[in-house]
This record gives structure tokens, C-alpha cells and sequence, in this order.
């Protein structure tokens, strides 16, 4: 059965404000938060270092153009797409 997921065609960015001592420790926090979610295609699209923390944009790839549509007729790929959660995660 197919999941919501499956019919999300790109991306999801997550914005968030993450307490942190450096820039540098809030830029990983936020694309360690997204890989911890499940996503191991992950862009970094934002960050400002704000004195006590970070406010950052993260994207987590879900389809990248050219992968195989699961939503597609005859298009379902028989691998996760590159973006997406393990296989099992909610």
C-alpha cells in the first residue's frame, strides 16, 4: 500500500530554530536532525547563526528528477529512491 510519502514528487524542507555554540555545530545538527528522521539525501538551503543558536532550512529529498515515480503507472521503482526513509519508517 502505497503512503503519503510515495506521493510527495521532490523534496520537504524543515525549518527550525536549533540551539547551538557555533555556526559550524548548528549547520551539522540540522542535517544530522533530517538523517536521524530517516533522509539520506540531504541539502543544507539555510542558515543564520544568530548568537545563541542557528535558525536553518534543511531539504530532504525525497525523488530527485530522473528517479523511477512509484506513483506512475509501471513506474514503481524496485529500490528506496534515494531521498526517502528506510524501508518500514512511518
Amino acid at each position: 500500500m502505497a503512503t503519503t510519502l510515495d506521493r510527495v514528487v521532490d523534496a520537504l524542507d524543515v525549518e527550525t530554530f536549533l540551539v547551538c555554540e557555533t555556526e559550524d555545530e548548528g549547520r551539522s545538527l540540522a542535517v544530522q536532525l533530517v538523517r536521524d528522521l530517516g533522509f539520506r539525501d540531504v541539502d543544507l538551503v539555510f542558515a543564520e547563526f544568530m548568537g545563541h543558536g542557528i535558525r536553518v532550512r534543511v531539504r530532504a529529498y525525497v525523488q530527485r528528477p530522473g528517479d523511477l515515480y512509484p506513483w506512475l503507472p509501471g513506474g514503481g521503482a524496485s529500490a528506496p529512491a534515494a531521498g526517502g526513509p528506510p524501508e518500514g519508517a512511518a
